[in-house]
């Protein structure tokens, strides 16, 4: 499904070369959700086909480096083989429903869906023999996820200049395969067994990288594409990035936020249930807004809905800094009653589009998804500095 034979395409290692301004995307957790995100990324991407004068422009041709998280990163691997918006969107129409197939009643005292669509769906999808060292991944891509063995973050990417992605290298990472990533990436506890992948002969045990403090990923890539560390092994060309407001674009996209306020809480509510309903959402959102606060703080943010009453927008640029490691972009949807009204969606009920697994809702997200999308401005992308 990815690309046309008139595409021109340059190898990764080609693409690391080459000099000029660098431009990164990043993209949320978010499941089903993940339809929103594909409408803003569906504006983001005309508006680059307009730009560069071609039918055909992709975001593959356009950003250097992808990342993603849960369904983000079913997004982000997508969009770095190549897809255009529109083919990962009829894949999340047509298989939607097939990806969240109920488990039988026995099984779902362990989880709520089956893995096995999931998995044949996104081996359909990337090849079941694409490993993360195919040249059918035309950016940099970053795969976030948690490895339960190790009780510890796992974002993993195809840098061919990483230390784990030395193909001298026992257990490199560049002969995974692309699918069990992503599927690795999106094993939401409750909704999908974990994910077992087998590195230097032991079974590693992966869950959902959103319950990571990554479940936006867009901090953690600036950190992956800057710091040395992780280019250990690079020529001089291909060490970490340079940075500067004119030297590198972060473009984040989210899934939209619903944060639950509960005017009629009482403090005999907080029982151990309520605690452990709502802790793990509460953390995540805390999680996500850190990511895009950092990135707000550190970069020069053009565009973005508020943080909180405190801190506002952000814009114009304020910070410790004055100068700016990066040009930043935000967009995304509260997906609350006032959050949608604001939209313009005041027919889409918020709990029809705050769940995380309602495939039925995907119209409605949607529809919401191209009412955020209007934020989307060429002018936020500084055309004349980050040309397509």
């Amino acid at each position: 499904m990815a690309g046309g034979p008139e595409r021109k395409k340059i190898s990764l290692r080609e693409r690391l070369a080459r000099p000029g301004p660098r431009k990164l995307l990043a993209i949320d957790g978010g499941g089903i959700r993940g339809v929103l995100s594909l409408e803003i990324l569906r504006k983001l991407e005309t508006e680059l086909r307009e730009a560069s004068g071609r039918p055909d422009y992709r975001l593959a041709d356009y950003f250097d480096y992808i990342s993603g998280t849960s369904t983000g990163g079913i997004i982000a691997a997508g969009l770095a083989i190549g897809m255009s918006v529109d083919e990962i969107l009829a894949f999340y129409e047509e298989s939607g429903k097939q990806m969240f197939e109920k488990a039988r009643l026995i099984e779902r005292l362990k989880y709520q869906y089956q893995s096995e669509p999931l998995a044949q769906m996104l081996k359909k999808v990337f090849g079941a023999d694409t490993t993360l060292e195919s040249d059918k991944i035309e950016t940099l891509l970053l795969l976030v996820m948690r490895n339960a063995t190790t009780d510890s973050p796992w974002p993993i990417s195809n840098n061919p200049y990483a230390k784990y992605n030395n193909l001298a290298h026992a257990g490199c990472n560049l002969r995974l395969p692309l699918w069990q990533l992503v599927r690795a990436s999106t094993a939401a506890p409750i909704y999908f067994p974990p994910e077992v992948i087998v590195v230097e002969g032991r079974d590693f045990i992966f869950v959902d990288g959103g319950i990571t403090m990554y479940n936006n990923p867009a901090f953690q890539m600036f950190l992956m594409a800057t710091v040395d560390r992780f280019w250990c092994h690079a020529p001089s060309q291909g060490q970490g990035w340079e940075t500067g407001p004119d030297k590198m674009l972060i473009v984040s996209i989210g899934t939209g936020t619903s944060p639950g306020a509960r005017d009629e809480l009482t403090p005999g509510d907080m029982n151990v249930l309520f605690n452990a309903t709502t802790i793990p959402s509460a953390l995540m959102f805390a999680a996500l807004n850190e990511q895009d606060f950092l990135c707000r703080v550190f970069g020069d943010c053009v565009a973005g809905n508020p943080l909180d009453s405190e801190v506002d927008t952000m814009i114009p640029s304020v910070g410790p800094h004055r100068q700016k490691l990066f040009r930043y972009a935000r967009y995304n949807a509260e997906l609350t009653r006032g959050g949608l009204d604001a939209l313009g969606c005041r027919d889409v009920e918020p709990k029809e589009v705050q769940q995380l697994d309602s495939v039925e809702a995907i119209p409605a997200l949607r529809k919401v998804g191209r009412a955020a999308a209007t934020a989307v401005k060429r002018d936020h992308l500084n055309l004349a500095v980050f040309k397509p």
